[in-house]
């Protein structure tokens, strides 16, 4: 048990750190209006809890919210690597260089590619299965619709800014509206897609977590 809180402390605190160095490497409202930079805060924040709730011996956070932060790292990874990572011209959230060269292109790697491995080795192997279900995977849906939404409606408040739009498959000024809304269509499908597969997996993979005694007041 004691390695299980370590390890989410860590992380939380790895989490933390990314999201901090890239606030400081550019301006702070932009960047925690990306949705990487807000799923890493939400990781944070949950892994701090999952590890108050081992530490207390208390039931562990519901499937719900542990599986909704889950999708949300994994799909900012995966649209950052299929869609983001060999873009032209290169894709980055900072401003400018932060101290030494390698700082922030570590926070973005960190937010990208580190976080999301942890949190799906801290689900597999640390984590106890069948608590996700399939009526909640509609509704871990509603955040990325309303990022979506504010996203739009940021970019026409600022006509004039050149980061008016955050991600480049939701520029509306380049492509239209019919192109970005297409985009979010595809993009809807594909978090619905690994919301379900996540949940899929959760019944079928065996549980890492063993019951404790009664005793302790920790039931799985």
């Amino acid at each position: 048990m004691y390695k299980r809180q370590a390890y989410r402390l860590a992380l939380a605190l790895l989490a933390a750190g990314a999201v901090l160095v890239e606030t400081l490497a550019g301006s702070p409202t932009r960047i925690l209006s990306y949705f990487v930079v807000q799923s890493a805060v939400l990781l944070a924040v949950v892994m701090l809890a999952s590890a108050r709730r081992a530490w207390l011996a208390r039931h562990p956070l519901p499937g719900a919210i542990t599986g909704a932060t889950l999708l949300y790292v994994t799909m900012a990874a995966l649209v950052h690597h299929t869609l983001l990572a060999d873009a032209t011209p290169r894709f980055t959230m900072a401003d400018g260089p932060l101290g030494p060269a390698w700082l922030e292109p570590l926070a973005a790697h960190t937010l990208h590619t580190v976080l999301p491995v942890a949190a799906l080795l801290d689900w597999l192997l640390l984590s106890p299965s069948a608590r996700m279900h399939l009526r909640q995977a509609a509704t871990w849906l509603l955040y990325p619709m309303a990022y979506l939404v504010l996203t739009l409606a940021r970019g026409e408040l600022l006509p004039g800014s050149p980061t008016r739009y955050l991600y480049p498959f939701l520029d509306v000024a380049r492509d239209g509206y019919r192109s970005v809304l297409a985009n979010a269509l595809l993009l809807g499908l594909a978090f619905y897609a690994v919301a379900v597969l996540l949940v899929a997996l959760d019944h079928a993979r065996p549980n890492p977590v063993r019951r404790r005694p009664s005793k302790t007041g920790f039931r799985l």
